[in-house]
């Protein structure tokens, strides 16, 4: 920046020349893909976690993450334009900072956002006239202004002219072979129109598609709002597998003549819960902040009790399906096929395949696994190893559980071999599903 030059001309011709450094605080599935998109777009990048492991990892040139190829990163870091770094002294080093870090809940659902926090705390200690701060980690609207912008502005850097803050919620969709970081629409929200304007220049090289709204506690609630429709339609159609279950109709088949409909109905399916880190988390943000304005959102809250609820719907139905054929679940072997929390991928993040588990082994089941993309689960007291996939597995199975319909499993063998299947996923083909 030149003397003459104020911080949002700066910013802006940084992003033109692809000059401009980026910091990512935290290299995760959110993380990473970023900076593997920004290197690709000509920006130098410097990402931050808190892991030893994956930063030493990293700078070695190998990836933690399915959806990035170790050779990508290999050649990154190679070519100068990425490192990853624990030092989080050096966050005054990058021109913009994006924070990428995990918001959970706790344990009475009340959002966590230590992390976001902490991330904050630390920049602060560093934040420099000319940065752009902007937070990715998927949190309650109101987040940035009200809990980083004070902290921020305690330097006695203004914003808008001393520094810039924004926020974009990530859109990450592990797995998915068609969307990515890049090609996913990315909405962006300023608190101020210069820290949206500096936002949108230096985003704009390494994504297709920009969408700007009019402020952060917009940007905040757009991210909110998909995974509560989401949380919301998977409720119904679960609730809706409930009802057919008891009136002996294939839920599977209404849905499938319900989809006909070339308008007004979107196909969604029911399964044994939700998982991941958006859809059974991002809705409880929203019911949390709304109820500091003594507000109650029923529809949430009425999806999440249902969709929280289905674990245990599951394994009532294999209680029964074993009771049929004359066993307890006490002492019953019971195989448990695909654990990530959604097909082809690896993330085991809030599965409902652990709580599957959790409850089998509570009834006194003998629970072993198959999933082709987790060897190992080591989660909330499950630590099991994966088994192979072979006809002498699933006839030692008193009953085979579809929990994750993964692509790469013969469900014709499942078929044949098992002698009790509980298909959730609707994997099966279909002239056996008569058996689920």
């Amino acid at each position: 920046m030149t003397a003459s030059q104020t911080p949002t001309a700066a910013l802006l011709a940084k992003a033109g020349d692809r000059s401009a450094v980026f910091g990512i605080v935290g290299l995760g599935y959110v993380g990473l893909p970023l900076v593997m998109e920004l290197v690709r777009a000509g920006y130098r990048v410097l990402g931050f976690d808190i892991s030893t492991r994956v930063v030493e990892g990293l700078n070695a040139g190998r990836s933690h993450i399915k959806d990035i190829a170790s050779a990508a990163v290999a050649q990154a870091v190679k070519d100068g334009m990425f490192s990853a770094t624990t030092d989080l002294a050096r966050l005054s080093e990058p021109d913009v900072i994006s924070i990428a870090v995990p918001t959970p809940l706790s344990k009475t659902k009340d959002p966590d956002v230590s992390y976001v926090l902490s991330a904050t705390e630390s920049i602060k200690k560093t934040l420099r006239r000319g940065q752009l701060v902007i937070l990715e980690s998927t949190t309650y609207p109101g987040t940035t202004r009200e809990l980083m912008l004070p902290a921020l502005e305690s330097t006695g850097l203004k914003v808008g002219e001393d520094f810039f803050l924004a926020f974009s919620p990530e859109r990450v969709d592990p797995g998915n072979p068609k969307y990515n970081t890049r090609n996913t629409p990315k909405v962006v929200g300023g608190i101020t129109e210069n820290c949206l304007a500096v936002t949108l220049a230096l985003y704009q090289p390494a994504i297709e598609r920009l969408v700007p709204v009019s402020s952060t506690e917009a940007a905040e609630l757009v991210k909110i709002l998909e995974n509560t429709f989401r949380s919301v339609n998977i409720g119904l159609v679960n609730e809706m597998a409930i009802v057919c279950d008891k009136l002996g109709v294939d839920v599977w088949e209404v849905i499938e003549a319900a989809t006909t409909k070339p308008f007004g109905f979107m196909k969604f399916t029911p399964g044994p819960g939700v998982g991941g880190h958006c859809i059974p988390l991002d809705p409880h943000y929203l019911a949390w902040k709304m109820r500091t304005l003594n507000y109650r959102t029923r529809f949430i809250e009425l999806a999440g009790e249902i969709n929280a609820e289905m674990p245990e719907y599951w394994v009532a139905r294999i209680a029964d399906r074993l009771n049929e054929q004359g066993k307890a679940v006490r002492g019953s072997k019971v195989l448990v096929l695909g654990v990530a929390y959604k097909k082809d991928i690896d993330d085991i993040r809030e599965s409902p395949a652990l709580d599957v588990i959790r409850l089998l082994e509570r009834r006194g089941a003998v629970v072993t696994y198959h999933d082709p993309h987790v060897k190992r689960l080591h989660e909330d007291g499950v630590d099991l190893a994966t088994v192979p996939l072979t006809a002498e597995t699933l006839r030692a199975a008193d009953c085979v559980v579809v929990v994750t319909d993964h692509s790469g499993v013969d469900y014709g063998l499942v078929a044949r071999e098992a002698k009790v299947v509980v298909d959730t996923r609707h994997a099966l083909p279909a002239d056996s599903r008569r058996r689920a």
